[in-house]
């Protein structure tokens, strides 16, 4: 028994005994291991799992402490039967009641599985090639400015600080940090209660479209553009209209005049990475004002840029308070963080506040204090400028690569971002092209479904930078104009 309950590995991110600890409490709450019952001895248990015997010794003295085990002298350990109480047991086996099965089909009142998405495989970390978006570079990650800043927070009087149900607020010295060092690179200047956090930019605009969006409305995308903000705007049953994007990103000549809302990312269009000029911004904000026009302007990688002299933000001109401001602080960062946040005026920020309440409350206030903590003392920036280097190094090998083993693709210039837009020749399936690279450990992310249309073309595709190392990219595009060339033979 004991054999087969302890199958321990060498995961060097958990040791042997948190894997002993882990067994026993999923062995005690599972029913496995009754209460009452008695554990074999340290010596023993230490000379079947071949360990040392202090590591199963401090792995039942820390179930003693938790309650898990109660020791008794001369007789060793045992099942506290105090843990066990209160449980509920679990239901005797029988035949499901195929007719009273609830018809879970009729009561969805949409269904968001159906929406084209984009689709990345989970494990994309032991794949050699990964040219997908938004993902992290472990070599990058500035571990132990991170570790420093998550330490300091778990000190005794920040425990009491954070870990409080904030209700509807948040942590002050986050919103502080965004105020007064995150917005101003961007020439946004608000007060506090002109801001919001939120669990990443996804959140915003789900927040923003919950709020603002119905059926009534109608909103403008630009086409092609980010699949999940056109989801998100589609899940409130608004009116979708596509607007079309040139080499310099969305057109300032298009009719906005139907429009209610316009989503708009300025800073490195989605997917094509170009960016608005600032005379076509300009332009914008003064048809919003001439046809009282909302726009949400996604800010995402605007930090990401190669130029010394960045394009300000559309909310930085903004004189009418017609811009909505998203952004996120963990995305070229730790995209798991989840960390992001809305600027707005005060009257539209106190509803969204209210509406987070009724979903998560808060973001996690432990994340939002290290966050602040991690911008306070300038690791922030100095990841910005790590990361700059890196992604402008990397855009400059996957430039060459490309020009040299993919010559029949045509792509916008690469001048920030982490990310690059490829155009195929007309018969190319990009999806077709993706199960073949696959194959040979090249991930690239096929184009259709950044596109609003029945039937989208399949020629486009996106290939990140952001966690491929730079000498893996041009053996990765060999690879891949290797695949392109096999895939227009079948």
């Amino acid at each position: 028994m004991w054999d087969r309950l302890f199958l321990l590995s060498s995961d060097r991110g958990t040791s042997l005994q948190q894997q002993i600890r882990q067994r026993l409490v999923s062995a005690i709450l599972e029913g496995q291991l009754g209460a009452e019952s008695p554990l074999p001895s340290g010596r023993r248990l230490a000379d079947q799992l071949g360990v040392a015997r202090n590591t199963v010794v401090f792995a039942y003295q820390q179930l003693v402490e938790e309650g898990y085990l109660i020791p008794r002298q001369r007789s060793g350990y045992f099942v506290n039967p105090e843990i066990l109480k209160g449980r509920v047991g679990s239901p005797c086996p029988h035949e499901q009641n195929a007719a009273a099965s609830t018809a879970w089909s009729d009561r969805l009142t949409f269904r968001p599985s159906s929406q084209r998405n984009i689709v990345k495989p989970i494990d994309w970390q032991r794949y050699t090639y990964p040219f997908i978006y938004g993902q992290f570079d472990p070599a990058l990650f500035p571990t132990n400015e991170w570790r420093e800043c998550c330490m300091r927070v778990l000190s005794v009087m920040e425990i009491r600080d954070w870990a409080q149900d904030m209700i509807a607020r948040d942590d002050e010295s986050l919103v502080e940090q965004i105020r007064t060092r995150v917005l101003p690179r961007r020439g946004v200047f608000a007060s506090p209660d002109e801001i919001v956090v939120t669990m990443g930019a996804q959140q915003a605009l789900h927040l923003v479209a919950e709020l603002l969006i119905s059926e009534r409305t109608t909103i403008g995308i630009e086409n092609p553009g980010y699949p999940d903000a056109r989801n998100i705007f589609a899940s409130r049953r608004a009116r979708l209209v596509p607007l079309p994007v040139d080499e310099d990103g969305l057109r300032a000549d298009t009719n906005l005049s139907p429009l209610d809302y316009l989503y708009v990312t300025p800073s490195h269009q989605c997917p094509t990475t170009v960016t608005i000029p600032l005379e076509r911004r300009e332009a914008l904000l003064a048809l919003a004002d001439k046809q009282d026009l909302v726009l949400v302007e996604d800010d995402y990688e605007s930090q990401n840029t190669f130029s010394d002299t960045p394009v300000a933000a559309l909310k930085s001109l903004d004189r009418s308070d017609r811009v909505i401001y998203v952004g996120s602080l963990s995305k070229t960062f730790a995209p798991g963080l989840r960390l992001g946040y809305v600027v707005a005026p005060a009257e539209l920020i106190a509803e969204l506040r209210a509406l987070r309440r009724l979903t998560i409350r808060h973001p996690a206030s432990f994340i939002q204090r290290c966050f602040a903590l991690f911008l306070s003392l300038g690791h922030y920036d100095a990841l910005l400028r790590r990361l700059a280097r890196a992604y402008n190094e990397r855009a400059q090998v996957i430039s060459e690569a490309i020009a040299l083993h993919l010559p029949d693709t045509t792509h916008p210039p690469i001048r920030g971002g982490s990310s690059c837009w490829l155009r195929g020749p007309d018969r190319l399936d990009a999806r077709a092209l993706a199960r073949v690279a696959q194959e040979r450990g090249v991930l690239i992310e096929p184009g259709d479904v950044f596109f609003m249309a029945d039937r989208p073309p399949h020629n486009y595709f996106r290939l990140g930078f952001s966690s491929i190392p730079a000498q893996n990219i041009e053996p990765g595009i060999a690879l891949l104009g290797a695949c392109i060339r096999e895939t227009a033979q079948t």
